[in-house]
């Protein structure tokens, strides 16, 4: 055991990795303004047709759209808030803002839009009244417009997406990628559901798509919900990352022994990272600050991301 054991701490680092979270953050914040104009336009006028129409799948579309517009309000918030600084009520800085509106996303799919669906699909099914297809074909130009529309919204996300190297881990982009391809779904649906019954003159096609938009507006709210939750409560790095950590210190000459390693992702880019270390004897406690200096630069060169690194200089227990 070192005579200066005791716990190595270092900071955030002022890199240049905020400006290119600055500069990623301004894509993504266009990406999701182009959703945001097209999921209010396309709202406006599938509500519109819906109301006209009284088709069940053409409303659950319109209610599909409004809950999208107000998600992407909740990612734009979500984009300027977590690039706050640091600061004594959150030393870890903000980045898990991005997670907590990412959440509140999820919810408004489930609420205003899955809900919404069911409760058109299932009323649909209880009517008695003969359904009149006046309208209809005006109906599926309107879907046909939102398709264009959603399919534009939905390109320029997933060309984002090739060009920004962690944008599978961006929630917000994430949210509009799964929003746009759930709307190109839910849109193919309610033209199906449309022209089905227009052709056979039975509302259940259409009941049915809706009931198909809500199922699948769940199933994007809670897969959604579930990777924000897991954010939100503290996740570990990926096991690539993790080992590459474990396998970069156990290389330290220094180093007798890794007793533990704990990990947790703070943000998009920021990681703590804890280790309890075992030093090779002979080390006095300036030598054991020196070896925890030349560590954590070590560190910040290979992995940026990793900007909260606390060394716990420790006798690890015998095996």
């Amino acid at each position: 055991m070192p005579p200066g054991h005791g716990r190595c701490s270092t900071g955030p680092l002022p890199t240049v990795r905020t400006v290119d979270r600055r500069q990623t953050d301004a894509r993504t914040r266009i990406t999701v303004l182009v959703a945001l104009a097209a999921n209010l336009l396309i709202a406006a006028a599938k509500a519109a047709g819906g109301l006209v129409t009284a088709s069940p799948a053409l409303l659950s579309e319109a209610a599909h759209s409004v809950a999208d517009s107000v998600n992407e309000v909740f990612l734009l918030v979500a984009l300027r808030r977590s690039r706050r600084s640091p600061d004594a009520r959150h030393p870890f800085g903000y980045g898990k803002e991005r997670y907590f509106w990412s959440l509140l996303a999820a919810v408004g799919i489930f609420v205003m839009g899955g809900c919404f669906s069911f409760y058109q699909g299932i009323h649909a099914l209880g009517e008695d009244k003969q359904e009149s297809h006046a309208g209809y074909l005006a109906g599926l130009a309107v879907l046909a417009v939102a398709l264009i529309a959603e399919g534009g919204s939905l390109v320029r996300a997933l060309y984002q997406l090739r060009r920004q190297k962690e944008g599978a881990a961006d929630p917000a982009l994430r949210t509009v990628i799964a929003e746009d391809g759930t709307a190109v779904l839910g849109v193919l649906l309610a033209m199906a559901g449309m022209g089905l019954h227009m052709i056979t003159g039975q509302v259940v096609w259409e009941a049915s798509a809706s009931l198909a938009i809500g199922l699948l507006l769940v199933y994007v709210a809670y897969r959604l919900g579930r990777e924000a939750r897991d954010r939100l409560i503290g996740e570990a790095v990926t096991p690539e990352l993790r080992e590459s950590l474990s396998e970069f210190l156990h290389r330290q000459p220094e180093i007798d022994n890794v007793a533990e390693l704990l990990t947790m992702r703070l943000g998009m880019d920021s990681t703590l990272v804890a280790a309890r270390v075992d030093l090779t004897p002979g080390f006095d406690s300036e030598e054991v600050e020196l070896v925890c200096v030349r560590i954590k630069k070590r560190i910040a060169a290979t992995w940026p991301q990793a900007d909260h690194v606390f060394l716990d200089i420790t006798e690890a227990p015998a095996a």
